[in-house]
């Protein structure tokens, strides 16, 4: 960490020198502005935007967006936001909520299929069938809400949500299918009007998670981009999520989620009057809400407009076309899938066969069968899938980050390859050329370096350990072990790290997520 934590509060200081070390603190962060950072940031690249959405925020920042009949300014912002994203997405009579992120939109979705599935259909034991690259956001509902996840294998070379399995996942325990448009890890768009009409043939509501391309999609169509229908025009949709601070370039947190109409919102819900406080209803997970995050995002969509968003779908789509056609031709490098919406995933293969790769496939033939609860993807050959190499990838995304550019690693799973994930933005049109020139070059010393792998005889021996039965010095030790035993941070090269973290079981992983989270998140 950049300073230690402070330990109690001080008498008082100077404000100056509370806004010098906050300076100090974001200036060890990666950059979110300039096109250098390619996940979680989106960065529009529109002078002044930032200024606004700041005043904005200042201007709402002491007002609580719990009660709208004491600032009825919150209900206006919030009606124009939801309008305008409802006039983009929706349908005649569709309503909606906005939200802190694309992680609340998703929970409060999911509780709404659990509410209505209860009332509707008497469903007490409700699964939610999603498929295998469904955001894992889904998962955190479902184990918050007490749903069983169906976790449905993808088309290994499209990448793609199989409907036709989809389809017959569906039971009549079924509270919601899940489709999205486009998924996070290869940034293709599932068969959303396939899946919609298995979910409707079965009287089950259907949600489509356009967190990422919700906004984006429809300016690509404006913009003169093929883009096959995906929001609730499509029959059988029932929710969808969408976040204004991505596509949207609102600051975080913003999101809208989408219902076809009133009574299927209203399960999302929740009204109390058996206290002696204030009668309570809650539209979302929170109680007390900024009132500053419903300004900023109201001003930013204000500012730029529906031209403006049209403008700035076209140069995320010219940033796409340039870097997809580079990637293609550097040797051994592989995009996954069919990029639709500004992501772009892609694997290394070891060998380089046949010099530049003009394919975008990947991935293994053949699939699995549906499968329940939260182990999916625990057992099998991780990491060796259609060729990738693991080790050199990773030695990439270090060489990579060592010239000040931050590409997103994904572990292999369940069949799919290891992969980089770039998120584009027009602040990247500017810096494609710059990407591939350093990519070639980091992949040359990549190949150079000595391959990165974990001793059979010990992913054997972690794969037998039982992560819930891991006490503190279990636990301590395996971290070590890993290499994140330092002050709260990922060593400087993460290669051998993540080579670690790819072998091991699923459960095994996600302990010691946790616990190396809490290593970090400590006092």
């Amino acid at each position: 960490m950049p300073t230690e934590p402070l330990r109690s509060l001080p008498s008082g200081r100077p404000a100056d020198e509370v806004l010098a070390e906050l300076g100090a603190l974001r200036a060890a962060d990666a950059p979110t502005r300039g096109g250098r950072t390619f996940a979680y940031v989106y960065d529009a690249g529109l002078e002044g935007l930032d200024e606004l959405a700041a005043a904005a925020y200042t201007a709402f920042a002491t007002v609580n967006g719990l009660d709208p009949t004491v600032f009825p300014s919150v209900a206006r912002l919030e009606n124009d936001v939801v309008g305008a994203v409802a006039a983009l997405l929706g349908a005649p009579d569709a309503q909606g909520t906005f939200t802190s992120g694309g992680t609340e939109s998703i929970l409060l979705a999911v509780k709404t299929a659990r509410d209505h599935a209860r009332a509707e259909r008497g469903i007490t034991a409700p699964q939610l069938v999603l498929p295998s690259t469904a955001h894992a956001a889904f998962h955190k509902a479902a184990h918050y809400l007490g749903l069983e996840t169906v976790v449905v294998p993808v088309d290994p070379d499209t990448f793609r949500a199989d409907a036709t399995a989809i389809a017959a996942a569906i039971t009549d325990r079924t509270a919601l299918v899940v489709a999205s448009a486009p998924s996070y890890a290869h940034g293709v768009i599932d068969p959303v009007a396939r899946i919609a009409a298995a979910a409707a043939a079965r009287g089950v509501l259907c949600h489509v998670d356009a967190c990422i391309g919700g906004w984006i999609l429809p300016h690509l169509r404006r913009a003169g981009r093929k883009v096959e229908p995906f929001d609730l025009s499509v029959p059988g949709v029932t929710s969808l999520s969408v976040d204004l601070h991505k596509y949207g370039y609102a600051d975080k947190g913003a999101s809208v989620v989408l219902y076809r109409d009133a009574a299927l919102r209203r399960h999302q819900y929740f009204a109390h009057a058996g206290w002696p406080g204030y009668p309570v209803v809650n539209p979302t997970v929170q109680g007390t809400k900024p009132g500053g995050l419903l300004a900023q995002a109201w001003a930013v969509l204000q500012y730029v407009g529906d031209d403006g968003y049209t403008a700035l779908a076209g140069r995320v789509a010219e940033a796409s076309d340039r870097l997809l056609a580079g990637l293609r031709a550097l040797p051994g490098v592989r995009v996954l899938g069919d990029p639709a919406a500004g992501l772009v995933a892609f694997t290394v293969l070891g060998d380089a066969p046949g010099g530049a790769n003009g394919g975008a496939s990947g991935g293994t033939s053949g699939g699995s069968a549906p499968t329940t609860g939260g182990d999916q993807g625990a057992e099998g050959d991780r990491g060796v899938e259609a060729g990738a190499d693991l080790s050199l990838l990773l030695h990439l995304a270090d060489e990579m980050r060592e010239r000040g550019w931050y590409l997103q690693p994904q572990l292999s799973f369940d069949g799919l390859p290891p992969n980089l994930h770039l998120t584009l933005t027009p602040a990247t049109v500017g810096q494609v050329e710059a990407l591939l020139d350093d990519l070639a070059a980091a992949l040359d010393s990549a190949r150079a370096l000595p391959p990165v792998s974990v001793d059979p005889g010990l992913a054997e021996l972690a794969a037998q350990l039982d992560p819930a039965t891991l006490g503190p010095d279990d636990i301590a030790g395996v971290l070590a072990f890993a290499g994140l035993d330092g002050d709260g941070g990922l060593p400087a090269r993460t290669a051998p790290v993540l080579v670690l973290l790819d072998a091991l079981p699923q459960p095994l992983q996600e302990r010691l997520l946790a616990e190396f989270i809490g290593t970090i998140f400590r006092i």
